[in-house]
């Protein structure tokens, strides 16, 4: 990747994490910590691996993805505005009722969701079987489920990952946002899942670990999942938690809450200069 692709990417990611804070501040509710968390992901998901049309979302053929911590809903919601699948400008009727952006993804309502999720741990098991079913189809296509570490707790999760080591479903992209915070505190003590990599491999996943804010390695890990034959992946991204906004960083009262006028006015200032100091390092 060059500079100019880099740069490109880290301007995206500021305006992705802009629409979060947008997004949850108008809902006066909603999920920021973890869908800044995972910012950077989306992306480098939606601008350089995942295989899509924003004119034509439901194209057959396209890759699919998955956001099994359907609560980071603001974060996918950004991204999928910022891409064309519907206006930036309607992140702020977010969780309205009738709505189409609802708190979780709901895939009948909103353009460019995939699958509806909200109870942690289905997600991922349904992203299995999409890629078990392209794979009895013959279809070129590569799944791609985000969970939190918080959600690895769930038992289905590693139903789903014995199912994709068993059918050797090297279309199948898991990433995990390990940030080491959940809604009761830190995932260690609420329920602790270390070492998260060594059980991964137990279970027929080829596991790659990676700082999540880091777009050469995130670039690298896809690299991996594309190199890999006969088993599905596990990126594992080290990230922090509400990244990009100062006081929400490693902090787990900001796994569900919005933010105050104060503190909105506060974050996006924070954002504003941030994707100032990307601009004029392009000029």
């Amino acid at each position: 990747m060059n500079h100019q692709e880099r740069q490109a990417l880290e301007d995206f990611a500021c305006r992705v994490r802009m629409g979060i804070v947008e997004a949850v501040y108008s809902a006066k509710s909603g999920h920021p910590g973890g869908s800044l968390s995972a910012a950077d992901m989306f992306t480098y998901l939606y601008n350089r691996e995942l295989r899509i049309d924003p004119q034509n979302p439901r194209w057959e053929d396209r890759d699919r993805f998955v956001l099994s911590k359907g609560h980071t809903a603001p974060g996918l919601y950004a991204t999928l505005a910022l891409k064309g699948f519907f206006p930036v400008e309607d992140l702020q009727e977010t969780r309205r009722i009738y709505g189409y952006l609802q708190g979780h993804p709901n895939m009948n309502m909103t353009p460019g969701v995939d699958m509806s999720t909200g109870s942690l741990g289905q997600g991922v098991s349904v992203a299995a079987g999409m890629a078990k079913a392209a794979k009895y189809m013959g279809k070129d296509v590569n799944v791609y489920a985000l969970l939190g570490d918080g959600e690895i707790a769930e038992g289905e999760v590693w139903e789903a990952f014995l199912f994709a080591a068993h059918y050797a479903l090297d279309n199948l992209c898991v990433i995990i946002d390990v940030n080491g915070l959940q809604i009761d505190g830190q995932t260690k003590d609420v329920m602790n899942t270390d070492p998260i990599a060594d059980k991964v491999r137990a279970f027929g996943l080829n596991a790659v670990e990676i700082d999540g804010h880091n777009f050469d390695e995130i670039e690298a890990a896809f690299e991996a999942f594309h190199a890999c034959d006969g088993k599905p992946t596990a990126i594992l991204m080290k990230t922090v938690k509400g990244k990009g906004v100062s006081f929400m960083e490693n902090r787990a009262e900001w796994h569900g809450k919005a933010p105050n006028e104060e503190q909105y006015e506060t974050a996006m200032s924070e954002l504003r200069a941030q994707l100032a100091e990307v601009e004029a390092a392009d000029e």
